[in-house]
């Protein structure tokens, strides 16, 4: 698709700058017009009209191809739902029956990567709401949010005891967005943690704490950690992009984002929200 894409703007660039220097040549040589503001006009006219030519020609494809993938995943979305629907309604419906531990135990895993897939699917609908919407903001209860995302990250991170002192706070923002934010922040403590069993999360006066007792970092590694691709270690797992992504979301949301850290004593992640 892109190859005839740039092959066709560029016959049509070729054609629109040869036919700008032949009219150009048949005002001055041919009809010899000595009105430069004539000439001037007709030059600007014609430059518009290929510009907007142009223009339609570059932007109509992308913009039918953006379309046709919006579709799929839409179309794909809702796909999605019935199965997921289906299999968390079953394997409540078997708890209820199932005696044996062996059994029970397999059921759990398959609800755990069921959760799971829910997640994908509820971060996927999230995504594409935002394409069609630049603000999708609601109010809800942090404490609540950070509670709900603590006991999904607990089937990840079993080996884990998170201890919260959640105050009850109301905000208005993005829930799902923030919700990314939260598991991007808590996987990057509990990765960068590894001899570490315990993890801090408090929420007062408007401000959720996030408390590491991993690596740290020094003020080298504090300023490098929003850019792209940047891992402090290479052999960890991921992409490097987690940090970068809460910087952007807190910065569109008009979040206070602070890091305190310390080599060998932790990091402390720092969210601060404006007053409604």
């Amino acid at each position: 698709m892109f190859r005839n894409f740039r092959i066709n703007i560029f016959i049509y660039y070729f054609l629109t700058v040869n036919a700008f220097l032949a009219i150009l040549h048949y005002f001055l040589a041919v009809i010899e017009v000595e009105n430069i503001f004539i000439l001037a006009v007709v030059l600007i006219c014609f430059s518009i009209l290929g510009g907007v030519m142009i223009s339609k020609l570059a932007i109509d494809p992308l913009q039918e191809y953006i379309e046709s993938l919006q579709n799929l995943s839409k179309e794909t979305l809702h796909e999605l739902n019935l199965p997921i629907s289906t299999i968390i309604t079953n394997s409540q419906m078997l708890q209820k029956n199932i005696q044996n531990e062996k059994d029970l135990k397999r059921l759990s895993r398959i609800q755990s990567a069921c959760g799971m897939l829910s997640e994908r699917y509820n971060e996927l609908d999230y995504m594409i709401k935002k394409q069609t919407s630049s603000k999708i903001k609601e109010s809800f209860s942090l404490d609540d949010l950070v509670q709900k995302r603590v006991n999904f990250l607990k089937s990840i991170y079993p080996q884990i005891e998170f201890v919260l002192e959640l105050e009850k706070t109301q905000i208005f923002n993005d829930s799902k967005g923030l919700s990314k934010v939260i598991d991007n922040i808590i996987d990057n403590g509990v990765k960068y943690a590894p001899n570490s069993n315990k993890y801090d999360i408090k929420l007062k006066d408007n401000t959720l704490h996030f408390q590491d007792y991993g690596c740290g970092m020094d003020e080298l590694e504090l300023i490098q950690i929003f850019d792209n691709y940047y891992q402090s270690d290479k052999n960890m797992q991921g992409f490097g992009i987690g940090l970068s992504m809460v910087k952007r979301f807190c910065d569109t949301q008009d979040i206070e984002l602070n890091f305190k850290s310390k080599p060998e004593y932790g990091t402390t992640v720092l969210l601060k929200f404006k007053d409604n």
